[in-house]
């Protein structure tokens, strides 16, 4: 067996070199931030604390920061959301991409033009919406501004385009209709596709600060960057108790995305390969 030229080598360890560099930056702020967490509580953050490790920190920033209350409200609230953006984003992605209808481009070009919108600019008059509704401090108000998105339908629209036409052909000819064709065919077809949205969706709901700090002022409404946004104010000096509260606040993230990583990277590069 052949060896592998030289320059076929140079080119994977320059490539893994350039990995591992990436690697290292990225997690290096969170190893940081891991072991600042581990100090004693109240002294300066050192490498190595004269007094050692210790755990103590986890315990009492979950107590002082009332996280259960606010890990219950994030979760409820990303899973609301990230539940109406799929099937908003699915019903228009699949509109998009195979119905034939007047208007269809401009739909899209309107579609693709709210990604390029900050949600701030919008704030007041959905402010002003939620306020007629009489949804302002309740979970509604955390909800239904992003009950759909502009990236979402763009993306499962791309995806269903990858779809042969001809799976479709055969479930209408077996007597299915167009939603039947939908859950049934296409769905399953588009699971790296719902799985990247689901993850964008999620880890953007949790860590958002801009909507419960705006639509919300009743502390039972609390989420996770917003009960970390209190700490920090009232814990200022003390960094070991705050970064191990922000430690607590990145695991469910974190391990969400290790869970759905494959999918995701699938998603993502498969999704705007168009037949």
């Amino acid at each position: 067996m052949s060896k592998p030229p030289w320059n076929l080598k140079y080119s994977i360890l320059s490539s893994l070199a350039v990995l591992l560099l990436g690697a290292l930056i990225v997690l290096l702020p969170l190893f940081i931030v891991f072991l600042t967490s581990l100090a004693p509580s109240g002294t300066t953050p050192t490498l190595v604390p004269k007094d050692g490790w210790s755990l103590a920190n986890y315990r009492d920033a979950w107590q002082r920061g009332k996280l259960l209350l606010a890990f219950a409200n994030s979760t409820l609230v990303a899973l609301a959301v990230t539940g109406f953006q799929i099937v908003t984003s699915a019903l228009a992605g699949y509109a998009l991409a195979r119905l034939i209808f007047r208007g269809k481009q401009t739909v899209l070009l309107i579609v693709l033009a709210t990604l390029v919108i900050p949600f701030q600019l919008l704030v007041i008059p959905i402010f002003l919406v939620l306020k007629w509704g009489h949804l302002i401090n309740t979970y509604w108000a955390l909800i239904l501004p992003t009950a759909a998105n502009g990236f979402g339908i763009f993306l499962l629209r791309q995806y269903f385009l990858t779809v042969p036409v001809e799976l479709e052909e055969a479930a209408a000819i077996d007597g299915a209709n167009r939603l039947q064709i939908l859950w049934q065919v296409m769905l399953p077809l588009a699971r790296p596709a719902l799985v990247t949205l689901f993850l964008f969706t999620f880890i953007g709901e949790w860590n958002d600060l801009f909507k419960p700090l705006v639509f919300t002022t009743r502390p039972e409404l609390r989420t996770v960057q917003l009960a970390l946004a209190e700490f920090q104010e009232q814990f200022t000096n003390n960094w070991p108790l705050l970064m191990a509260a922000v430690t607590i606040a990145t695991l469910p993230v974190l391990l969400l995305f290790l869970l759905g990583q494959r999918q995701l990277i699938r998603g993502i590069a498969t999704t705007g390969i168009k037949n």
